[in-house]
């Protein structure tokens, strides 16, 4: 990109100018399936951070709220989902078939962003499990852009089948969480402490992990990928 700014004509915007850009920084998933295969063996708890897919919705810096003048010095993409990971659609998610190794008693604990909350329920009864209530609210300690107010929180939902395994552990896990925000996409470590606080002998899993957990078992492309290294 040239070192200067440039006009815009009305039909030009962020998107257009840096679309070839974008195109390559996305992640792919480049095996033949669109996931890897499950493990052969049901789970109590199973803990889920879902890649979720925002249909290529970007955010700008500063440089870009006024569509007239855009700074093509900068890097005007300051934040994407899919140029972290490959993000899936909710529809694919739902094709997942989680219910093989969750046990007739099981609690599933979902991370969702605030504008996937409805799809989020929608996935944790597709997987085989009844919405139970909000378990966790991340406080980041900062603020993303927000087409309504700034965004400060993230969910962790809570679903149930069957019933509450046991033995239950410890009954008084706080639901807010106060810890900053570190790379993206990365969750706090006080959740899966305090999960692991209310069923400490429970066999747990965590979907879509990045990295291994000590007395977790944990599944997901990037885990998939570090075994083939």
């Amino acid at each position: 990109m040239n070192n200067k700014k440039v006009s815009l004509s009305n039909k030009q915007t962020g998107y257009s100018i840096y679309n070839e850009d974008a195109k390559t920084r996305t992640k792919k998933n480049t095996l033949q399936c669109i996931f890897p295969k499950l493990p052969n063996k049901k789970f109590d708890i199973i803990y889920a951070d879902p890649p979720w897919y925002y249909n290529g919705k970007l955010q700008f810096d500063k440089s870009s709220k006024r569509v007239e003048q855009i700074d093509l010095s900068k890097n005007i993409f300051i934040s994407s989902a899919a140029f972290k990971y490959p993000t899936i659609k909710t529809s694919e998610l739902m094709k997942i078939p989680i219910q093989k190794i969750a046990k007739d008693d099981c609690l599933l604990f979902i991370w969702t962003t605030n504008p996937h909350l409805a799809q989020a329920i929608e996935l944790g009864k597709a997987w085989g499990f009844e919405y139970k209530t909000v378990a966790f609210v991340w406080d980041k300690m900062n603020h993303n852009p927000g087409q309504y107010t700034l965004s400060n929180c993230e969910l962790c939902l809570v679903f149930k089948r069957g019933k509450i395994p046991r033995p239950r552990g410890a009954r008084n896990v706080q639901q807010l969480v106060r810890s900053p925000r570190k790379e993206h996409s990365e969750k706090p470590i006080e959740v899966i402490q305090g999960i692991e606080k209310m069923f400490p002998s429970q066999q747990r899993i965590e979907l879509f992990a990045r990295k291994k957990t000590k007395g977790w078992s944990v599944w997901g492309l990037d885990m998939m990928r570090k075994n083939n290294e």
